[in-house]
């Protein structure tokens, strides 16, 4: 028969499962096969809006600078094919993971350390908000009357997320494999099938937005050159989200099977091609298709129904060109991979967040829960920190991707950056120790792509905060300094505690004495047996103490105490306001006041109930007493149980009805023996 704690466990055991043992931890290490869908979902999905972000940028001055698209698409592989390059050589020189945080902290010292984790953790979050919303677009690109539905969707599809990373490893890795697989092959069959038809169908290539005209923005019609270039930056910029979680391999590089780095270059390498081709195909087809997206639909003249109806995503146009419209088999194929892997990619940082999180904790800038394996050796406390964080951006900007779009990727290629540079002056360190001339020969040529890399970010970098500052950047570049500041405020509070505990030259002087103090409230069983238990310690003084709240209850407690022979004396305290906590405070506090080096210990009756709404009628006093009692110095209090009826044999699987328990008629407790008390 279930026991209460095995009730209580029910649902946990629905969302996680068995619990797994710690010793098989090896068991979830992923092979290159799980690893690509896991670590690899965000850079890949992002081919789902990366070029629709640059469109957005672009049509804000009409159509006149599309033309542009495929250079800057061009920029941003490059950029990507550098990308794989420096963290083939971040995983090979770090495998222990942590990623550019780990960089950071061993080459540029702990300030520039906690920039990256700030960049970092704040960027995760983002990654979850923006990939899920991005989903959920594509989901009402298919269905548009789930519209009004949005953010119920969202907030949805992170719990399911939290819920299947909560699992564990190879279970969540399982569940994302397929979905990666399958979008990577409907992208590559949709631009291979829309090749085609631009080239050899009669029909051609016609995405449903190419008859319309886009309206230009107040003060883009007529641009300068500067102005141009501010442009084309700014829709270079909004593409380079097509990088995000290009790092989240070298965080997790723990988790491969081994040989851990060499398997994690091997995974960067394919996540790159994969990405790249991806990209270079959607942006290839929505120029031959003559795609139209912009930030307000009722920008775009000829779209009648704008202010009801929302516009589908470029790869929902896409497909449906494709595949012959919105109804073909392959339309709903793209857009339910799509949607699929999009909310999917989430699981980028669900993978990275937890592991730098438990990283930080390690190191003390973090609470050390955040370290802690939950039952499925997953860290559950960094899965569910990065889902509520996610959920209330989700809340607070609507599920809207292009109003989440503008904090993206400031943080990641803050991490970029530092941990280019950090990696240059790591193999600076790494040759002056070598002697070998061949392995100088292969650092330095690592230490050029780390340059090459650091020089590529940098510039990037400069690039996002001035052109995305003003549309929501300045929130990501004000939040990191308050985690730095909040990271170091727990890394010194960890080591003011751990001064504290440092044993000095008096932890092993005994106390001079010990005396014992049992709170007696009237003269029953649980008052009795503090009493035993306090006098089988043995202390140098006993005071059973009692607070007068009435003056009736107290001469009757008195009279049961000489009628019972007690043997102590009985100690009464007055309460002229009926109160209960000050004064046993006040007579512990006078104890040590008299003698500071007399150890006080406090006996504390309490009952144990087993049903949830006893608690009602039991223990506020215990509690009190207890919370109280515990910030005075050189006192310690000891809780002495009495188990009530009720909670006998809740804990052993036996349940009870009524009538005595085993041992109750030995022990003499009779129902009506059993009364509350101001300390039960």
């Amino acid at each position: 028969m279930p026991t209460l704690s095995d009730l209580g466990q029910l649902p946990k055991r629905l969302v996680l499962g068995r619990a797994v043992r710690s010793d098989r931890l090896g068991e979830s290490l992923l092979p290159k096969r799980l690893a690509l869908p896991i670590f690899s979902s965000d850079p890949l999905s992002s081919v789902a809006y990366a070029t629709q972000e640059i469109l957005i940028v672009l049509t804000l001055a009409g159509t006149a600078y599309l033309y542009l698209t495929p250079w800057l698409a061009a920029a941003v592989v490059l950029l990507l094919a550098t990308l794989v390059l420096s963290y083939r050589q971040v995983v090979r020189a770090y495998p222990s993971g942590g990623g550019d945080y780990e960089v950071a902290r061993h080459n540029h010292g702990p300030l520039a350390s906690l920039v990256v984790a700030s960049a970092l953790l704040v960027d995760y979050v983002l990654t979850v908000a923006v990939s899920v919303s991005a989903g959920t677009d594509n989901i009402i690109s298919a269905f548009p009357s789930l519209d009004e539905h949005r953010v119920a969707i969202a907030l949805g599809l992170v719990a399911l997320l939290a819920a299947l990373n909560l699992r564990g490893v190879r279970e969540s890795g399982r569940a994302f494999a397929a979905p990666t697989y399958l979008f990577v092959t409907a992208i590559l069959v949709m631009v291979g099938t829309g090749l085609v038809r631009y080239f050899v169908s009669d029909t051609g290539l016609v995405a449903e937005s190419s008859g319309y005209g886009v309206t230009a923005e107040p003060g883009y019609g007529e641009m300068g050159a500067l102005a141009l270039v501010l442009l084309t930056l700014r829709a270079f910029a909004s593409g380079c989200t097509a990088l995000t979680g290009v790092e989240a391999i070298a965080n997790g590089v723990p988790a491969f099977k081994p040989p851990k780095s060499r398997n994690a270059a091997t995974t960067l390498a394919w996540m790159g091609g994969l990405a790249a081709v991806m990209f270079i195909g959607v942006s290839s087809l929505a120029l031959l298709a003559d795609v139209k997206y912009v930030e307000n639909p009722c920008d775009l003249t000829g779209f009648a129904d704008c202010e009801t109806e929302p516009q589908r995503t470029v790869i929902a146009q896409l497909a449906a060109a494709a595949f012959g419209g919105q109804t073909s088999i392959g339309f709903f194929v793209v857009q339910a991979a799509t949607a699929l892997v999009l909310v999917l990619a989430a699981n980028t940082a669900f993978n990275g967040f937890p592991l730098l999180g438990s990283v930080l904790a390690q190191d003390r800038y973090m609470p050390r829960q955040l370290h802690t394996r939950g039952d499925k050796l997953a860290y559950s406390n960094g899965i569910l920190l990065l889902a509520g964080f996610a959920m209330l951006l989700i809340l607070v900007f609507d599920a809207s991707v292009s109003r989440l779009i503008q904090l993206y990727i400031v943080g990641v290629f803050t991490a970029f950056t530092i941990g280019q540079w950090g990696m240059v002056r790591h193999w600076n360190r790494e040759r002056a120790l070598e002697s070998d001339p061949a392995a100088r020969a292969r650092m330095r040529r690592s230490q050029a792509i780390n340059l090459v890399g650091g020089t590529l970010t940098s510039v990037v970098l400069v690039i996002i905060v001035v052109t995305k500052f003003t549309h929501g950047a300045w929130l990501v570049l004000v939040s990191m300094p308050v985690l730095i500041v909040l990271m170091k405020a727990i890394s010194q509070h960890y080591s003011h505690v751990a001064d504290q505990l440092v044993p000095d030259t008096d932890s092993r002087t005994l106390p001079s004495k010990v005396h014992a103090v049992v709170l007696v409230s009237k003269v029953h069983k649980p008052t009795l047996r503090a009493l035993a238990f306090a006098r089988a310690t043995r202390p140098d003084q006993l005071t059973a103490l009692t607070v007068n709240v009435d003056d009736e209850d107290t001469r009757a407690l008195q009279a049961d105490w000489e009628r019972y022979d007690i043997p102590c004396a009985l100690t009464v305290v007055e309460s002229p306001y009926r109160e209960i906590t000050r004064p046993v405070l006040d007579y512990v506090k006078a104890i040590r006041r008299e003698s500071p080096r007399e150890l006080v210990v406090v006996f504390v009756p309490q009952y144990v109930v087993g049903h949830w709404w006893e608690n009602v009628l039991h223990n506020q006093s215990a509690l009190r007493l207890r919370a109280r009692l515990q910030f005075q110095p050189g006192v310690m209090i000891t809780t002495v149980p009495w188990q009530l009826e009720s909670s006998v044999g809740r804990e052993g699987g036996e349940g009870r009805g009524a009538g005595p328990a085993p041992g109750d008629l030995r022990r003499g407790l009779t129902e009506d023996e059993v009364e509350s008390s101001p300390y039960g």
